[in-house]
């Protein structure tokens, strides 16, 4: 029987194997940081699979080399590990450099190979310790109970009650910590007063002294929206249009009151305060977990609308869009839902020609959950009029169902559903018109890029390829990117969660598109091509 040792010899390999896939490239260009971070968990993982490897091959009783033929093994082994980190850490550079070059980045950044690897080794002892310690905890539990219940039993019933001990350890103690950490810090900045950001005299405004909601309630962000877009006369000088509008911004903060309900309410109220429902376009706004509104999306259609437009955002929470899926849950839901009702039940009993044109609009989380604010079957007798969703996260359910049943032949990554008169998508290299047919009265837009990692990320990578890594692929995808089972997973982890890209690529959706995207869906009058090329431009350079 071979001498049980610290480190297995089949792990090493395997999981050196793993850390060179994970230097190939994914969606986005990584730093050395999480570069490290991505190569320490492939490598933990492909040590996994080696030692159970290595336990099967000794279950089943197969032979075994001697002991010095070990020692050769253990020689050779070693030298080709390091072979195969040398040759994919060099390699590196070059497949970072494929994708940074796809996104108009500069292409002389070099991997930081000892960074690289140091990171990679602290993850991977990290993660090595806490297996062991798991391992004795499981064996003595399992001699415990030996005592009392048959062997098979106690080893079934020890693993199973070290999974539970471990697990209430790590979400009970340091996930909930960091949770509650972050909650606090996220609050405490969402209430900062920035000294930048004036409360407005407009009474019109949002916040403003004969506003129903209280400046300090909006939270940072929302005191940002109500004060940064842009103004009649800004609109009346790009337009030359003297009967131009002030675009209304309604927002209510997390703190504006206690319930969903209540924050709705609040928001109806000022917008029939502020008359919002005598403009021609009504957008209502899911902001992402921060409460923030990406201001390209809404600045760009306060222009082409010339500022005759209403928007209104209630804010949920105020932690990142990952925190507030963790720690709240569906309580975004609940709150898009409430104002949606609100807003709608409203809108509904207006007389049909004298009511604004409705449509909904969100950005990441807030894309999920304004998908998820409506029943169709609450509407389809009184639809409003369409919705934009930018970057939708792969657990979109209307996304999912309709990528899945695109028309066959049509990529993944920019789907064709149907006739295409109710449903669209749009990238940064083809619009919202290449349709068949004629829209339709009801109008879904996804404006979405191949290369986003919050769209393209499936749990299912880990053990399967994705259909948008398929032949023909997107064009801000790399060609070198490859599935590899289990990399993958970790790969598209990292760039959902730590991934950064300049605008127009990745989840940073740029103004001109949003711009086609709000011409295409909306249909503004009075706009000639040269009209949008000097929007764009000034979007390109002031925004």
């Amino acid at each position: 029987m071979q001498k049980s040792s610290f480190f297995c010899t089949t792990g090493w390999l395997v999981g050196i194997f793993f850390f060179a896939l994970s230097l190939t490239p994914t969606l986005l260009p990584r730093t050395d940081l999480v570069q490290g971070l991505i190569s320490g968990f492939s490598l933990a993982a492909g040590y996994g699979v080696g030692v159970f490897l290595r336990w099967l091959w000794g279950y089943l009783q197969l032979p075994l080399p001697t002991a010095q033929a070990q020692r050769y093994v253990h020689l050779i082994a070693g030298v080709l590990c390091a072979a195969i980190a040398f040759a994919f850490l060099w390699q590196a550079s070059t497949w970072q450099n494929s994708v940074r070059l796809l996104m108009g980045m500069e292409d002389d950044v070099r991997v930081r190979a000892l960074l690289v690897g140091l990171v990679a080794l602290l993850v991977f002892f990290a993660i090595l310790l806490m297996a062991k310690l798991f391992r004795r905890t499981f064996l003595f539990l399992a001699a415990k109970l030996q005592r009392f219940i048959p062997s098979r039993v106690s080893h079934m019933g020890g693993l199973i009650i070290a999974f539970f001990v471990f697990w209430s350890v790590i979400d009970g103690v340091f996930f909930s910590f960091a949770l509650r950490t972050a909650d606090r810090t996220y609050q405490e900045v969402d209430l900062l007063l920035e000294p930048e950001v004036e409360q407005p005299g407009d009474a019109l405004k949002t916040g403003s002294e004969a506003s129903l909601i209280d400046w300090q309630g909006l939270g940072r962000h929302g005191r940002r929206f109500v004060v940064r877009g842009p103004s009649q006369e800004d609109i009346s000088d790009f337009t030359g249009d003297d009967q131009a509008f002030e675009p209304i911004r309604v927002y209510v903060g997390v703190n504006s009151a206690e319930t969903p309900e209540e924050r709705a309410q609040f928001a109806l109220q000022e917008l029939l305060r502020v008359d919002a429902f005598q403009r021609s376009t009504l957008v209502l706004i899911t902001p992402t977990g921060t409460g923030w509104v990406d201001p390209a999306a809404i600045n760009t259609l306060e222009y082409l609308q010339r500022g005759d437009i209403a928007s209104v955002t209630a804010q949920y929470s105020y932690l990142p869009s990952p925190l507030s899926l963790v720690l709240e849950g569906d309580y975004g839901v609940e709150t898009a839902r409430a104002l949606f009702q609100a807003v709608y039940t409203y809108w509904s009993d207006l007389p049909t020609d004298e009511r604004p044109r409705l449509y909904l609009h969100g950005l990441s989380l807030g894309a999920l959950n304004s998908d998820r604010s409506f029943d169709f079957y609450d509407v389809i007798d009184d639809p409003f009029h369409g919705a934009l969703w930018s970057g939708p996260p792969f657990r979109s359910e209307t996304w999912r169902n309709v990528t899945a049943r695109r028309e066959a032949g049509s990529a993944a990554w920019l789907p064709r559903f149907r006739d295409e008169s109710v449903v669209r998508f749009m990238n940064q290299y083809q619009g919202l018109q290449r349709a068949r047919s004629e829209w339709g009265s009801f109008r879904i837009a996804y404006l979405q890029y191949a290369s986003d990692p919050v769209t393209f990320f499936e749990p299912q990578a880990f053990y399967r390829e994705p259909d948008w890594m398929r032949e023909p692929r997107g064009p801000d995808v790399s060609p070198d990117l490859r599935w590899f089972p289990i990399v993958t997973g970790l790969q598209l982890a990292a760039d959902l969660a730590a991934g950064t890209s300049p605008p127009g690529y990745g989840h940073e959706y740029a103004a001109e598109h949003y711009i086609d995207a709000w011409l295409a869906l909306t249909e503004p009058e009075g706009w000639q091509e040269a009209d949008i090329q000097r929007l764009k431009a000034l979007f390109a350079t002031d925004h």
